[in-house]
């Protein structure tokens, strides 16, 4: 079902449309997008790690990143976005399930990230220095070794987002055009972000047609005058901001993806981490700390075991 907006915004809620994702279409134009916009999903998601302020914010870009890429597509499973760099914050990754269940989690070399964080940063790439050298990963796993599709990009240009849009433009051949926000507001962490991607003109061929050409200039030129105020505005309803967008283009909104945190480690499959690993490096462990412990690096839950469980757990390995 869709909403087609009025120019006098009578069919607008004004309700706050907080952990969602609004799919959106520009009719007149011919593209389609996303807005995303986290709150307390994204609260919950810090609260797990209690990451310095720099790594905070490159985790938070590449979630929405995430949730807007993922949303472009039809999918069952696990969409994932990875970033790996050879700087002090080492790894960035964000995971959401079709069901709308996300998680995320970052590796960095914490008094690396400090010291370099009392640096001014970068005023267009925020911390996106901090990264280095290294590449952007893309996984769409349906479930299955047969199943995955992965595309690999090298970091380009001055941030996450333009990194991302140099690989859709360049080798998927997708006109992109993102627009981003992160900020910590009253110490509770919020994020927004709208993305445009130009539908294929069935007409123009090989060649795109002027008019096509036009259709998105304007409406990347629309998206570029967005504030980082509208987008992370805690009371101005997601609609509100697309319409003030895009009204001219006829923007129609559908119903939208309402996303939670959820983390889908499990006791069970600690164990089958513990099979992989020799039994005797196990006992050792055991012999001096008492315990093995393992960490999920999504959300923090610890899994202890101790040397009197091992025989269950390798007997069922057997």
């Amino acid at each position: 079902m869709a909403i087609r907006i009025k120019k006098d915004g009578t069919e607008q809620s004004g309700l706050v449309d907080d952990n969602v994702v609004q799919p959106f279409r520009l009719e007149k134009s011919g593209v389609r997008g996303r807005m995303v916009r986290l709150g307390a999903v994204l609260g919950d998601i810090m609260r797990q790690h209690d990451y310095p302020p720099p790594v905070s914010a490159l985790l938070s870009e590449v979630l929405t990143l995430c949730l807007l890429l993922s949303a472009m597509l039809k999918y069952e499973g696990i969409f994932s976005l990875q970033i790996s760099g050879d700087g002090p914050i080492r790894t960035l990754v964000a995971d959401v399930t079709s069901k709308g269940e996300v998680r995320a989690y970052a590796g960095f070399d914490e008094a690396a990230v400090k010291k370099l964080a009392k640096r001014k940063k970068a005023a267009h790439g925020g911390y996106y220095h901090l990264l280095g050298k290294g590449f952007m990963a893309f996984t769409v796993d349906h479930g299955g070794s047969d199943s995955r599709y992965q595309g690999i990009v090298e970091l380009k240009g001055e941030s996450i987002v333009e990194a991302a849009q140099h690989y859709l433009t360049q080798s998927e051949q997708i006109k992109t055009s993102f627009k981003l926000a992160v900020h910590p507001q009253d110490n509770y962490w919020r994020t927004g972000g709208i993305m445009i991607q130009q539908l294929p003109d069935e007409h123009a061929g090989k060649h795109e047609s002027e008019h096509g050409i036009e259709d998105w200039t304007r409406a990347a030129m629309l998206l570029s005058t967005c504030s980082e105020g509208e987008i992370l505005s805690p009371v101005l309803h997601s609609a509100d901001v697309l319409y003030r967008l895009f009204h001219e283009e006829g923007v129609r909104i559908y119903s939208p993806t309402h996303i939670r945190f959820k983390c889908r480690c499990t006791r069970s499959r600690v164990i089958d981490i513990l099979r992989t690993i020799p039994r005797q490096e196990i006992e050792e462990v055991c012999k001096k700390e008492g315990k093995v412990t393992i960490k999920c690096e999504f959300c923090s839950e610890q899994y202890n075991f101790v040397e009197s469980q091992l025989d269950e757990i390798y007997q069922e390995k057997k």
